[in-house]
């Protein structure tokens, strides 16, 4: 082959390969500014048959289920119990009694205006998001939910709904994913705080389970 046409295709494939090189720094960076509003994505809201709060936060999710419910967005709020931590089964043969977050959402509901028969409490104590899921599948078809309000953190909505649409498949009941207004996560800017780089750090390898079908 002459040297001219030897260079020719050299450089070539160069611009090829400079192209694809360009193409991934640029998919890069606009996967790494939107990563948080991604994870974060939630539903615009309707009235509903119910609001479910996952556990996980002492108030910031709570407070925002109760505030939907003193909306009028649903007639029933369901707290989900999360596993409480060894210390207080070791507090309780102690002889001290501490509520648990569960106990402590409900009281304030309470307190707050929210009627105690509107409150669901389910005997489940969930160590995952995804026992979560069953749980509502379960409280949704027991009493003929069509619409439920699920509300989370926001960097936790996107795993949320991957594990409530799995679970809830084929039963007919939709999810309005909804991020708690007391979460201060800023998704827009996420690399911007250290908690919202904690979070996401966090969040992803578990996203990305849950999207490969692997979260339990």
């Amino acid at each position: 082959m002459p040297p001219s046409t030897t260079s020719s295709s050299g450089g070539k494939l160069r611009r090829i390969l400079a192209g694809v090189l360009i193409a991934l720094v640029i998919l890069g960076a606009y996967a790494f500014l939107h990563l948080g509003t991604f994870l974060a994505r939630e539903d615009p809201i309707t009235k509903a048959d119910a609001i479910f709060v996952l556990a996980g936060t002492e108030l910031d999710r709570s407070l925002e289920g109760i505030d939907l419910f003193l909306e009028g967005y649903a007639p029933r709020l369901v707290l989900s119990r999360e596993q409480l931590e060894p210390a207080f089964a070791a507090i309780g043969r102690r002889g001290v009694a501490l509520p648990s977050e569960v106990e402590r959402a409900r009281d304030t509901a309470v307190k707050l205006g929210v009627p105690a028969d509107a409150i669901v409490l389910p005997d489940t104590l969930h160590g995952s998001t995804a026992s979560e899921a069953i749980t509502l599948r379960s409280v949704a078809q027991e009493n003929h939910w069509r619409t439920v309000i699920v509300v989370s953190s926001k960097f936790h909505l996107r795993r949320a709904r991957y594990a409530m649409l799995r679970e809830l498949r084929g039963t007919g009941v939709q999810v309005l994913m909804r991020g708690t207004r007391y979460d201060v996560a800023r998704p827009e800017q996420w690399w911007k705080q250290r908690g919202d780089i904690r979070d996401i750090l966090s969040e992803v390898p578990k996203f990305a389970a849950y999207a490969l079908g692997l979260g339990a």
